[in-house]
């Protein structure tokens, strides 16, 4: 039996990887931080199908521990601090936990077992503004905030274990990928979260920042998959996980009202407040590259996106609506 280890497992992308990799029969084990204890929601239904170790990214002796004892086959690095608008608030942390936490990450793994695969999510934000659209792997970086700062260093050393020890390091440049299990401080969450509760009658309006920005967006438990699949290549590489389409916040907005019947121009204010210090250009993916290698081909589209998870949220609240097509 083939056996994982997941950081972060009870995120959003942690916990859709746990429940893909016990459809295909390994053992899973998590990582999961005493303080968020608490926070088990999205892996309640398989609690008793895997095993969870209290550790921390800025604990490097409780990862060692960790992975010398469970001796996975894989690892699945999905801990960190990964909203970007945050990240302005909270920018030193962001350089630790999200990028020097991962070369501590991967010299305990080079000096307990060498042959362990190691897969490094990263963010279509190190592209920032882009010096072309679509981005395909061989774009350059130029990011425009701390989070993609961090995540732009991660995949350095993610690089430099692959290439100066031979590890098997795989990363994941990950676009915009959203699910019910995410946070509601995020955009597209806060979004569905709000349109079920005015169509509740409990809450009365929506307020936004920059409705005009492009965005790609995707289904988690999709680009989950596409991890697995990565991880199962005879080499290690890197790919671009995206949809490559782009629709604004704007588009979201009329979308997920439209679904329960609502006019968004009732309810929907945009404020200062909500904006970023620095802003980056068009991002959209060029998938062509995971396409060829391991017939990646995104199934879930914008409208289905929007849907999932605003019939989540609708049944989460009680509120009686039938969503329409």
């Amino acid at each position: 039996m083939k056996k994982a280890l997941i950081l972060g497992i009870n995120g959003q992308d942690g916990s859709y990887l746990a429940e893909i990799l016990l459809e295909k029969g390994y053992e899973v084990h998590g990582v999961i931080r005493r303080t968020a204890t608490c926070n088990t929601r999205n892996i309640e239904p398989i609690l008793d199908r895997i095993q969870l170790h209290y550790g921390d990214l800025a604990d490097p002796v409780s990862l060692y521990r960790i992975i010398a004892e469970t001796k996975p086959r894989e690892i699945y690095n999905e801990a960190d601090q990964d909203h970007a608008g945050i990240s302005f608030q909270i920018p030193a942390y962001n350089y630790d936990i999200t990028g020097a936490a991962v070369g501590r990450l991967l010299e305990i793994i080079r000096q307990i077992d060498s042959s362990i695969r190691f897969f490094q999510p990263v963010t279509s934000n190190m592209f920032g503004q882009a010096p072309e659209c679509p981005q395909n792997e061989n774009t350059r970086f130029n990011p425009m905030n701390p989070y993609a700062c961090a995540k732009a260093f991660a995949y350095n050393l993610s690089h430099m274990y692959r290439e100066a020890y031979g590890m098997f390091v795989s990363v994941g440049i990950f676009y915009n990928h959203e699910s019910p299990r995410r946070t509601e401080d995020y955009v597209t969450r806060k979004i569905t979260r709000s349109v079920a509760k005015i169509k509740g009658g409990l809450q009365d309006q929506l307020v936004l920042g920059d409705m005009s920005a492009l965005i790609d967006w995707g289904y988690s438990k999709e680009y989950m998959e596409a991890a697995w699949s990565i991880m199962q290549l005879e080499k290690p590489d890197t790919f671009i996980i995206g949809t490559g389409e782009v629709h604004s916040v704007k588009e979201f907005v009329d979308e997920a009202f439209a679904c329960v019947g609502l006019d968004p121009e009732k309810y929907v204010q945009s404020s200062q407040k909500f904006f970023r210090p620095a802003q980056n250009s068009v991002l959209q993916a060029d998938i062509s590259k995971a396409g060829q290698a391991f017939g990646f081909e995104p199934q879930v589209t914008f409208r289905k996106l929007v849907r999932i998870m605003i019939e989540h949220d609708l049944q989460d609240l009680g509120v009686e609506c039938a969503v329409k097509p």
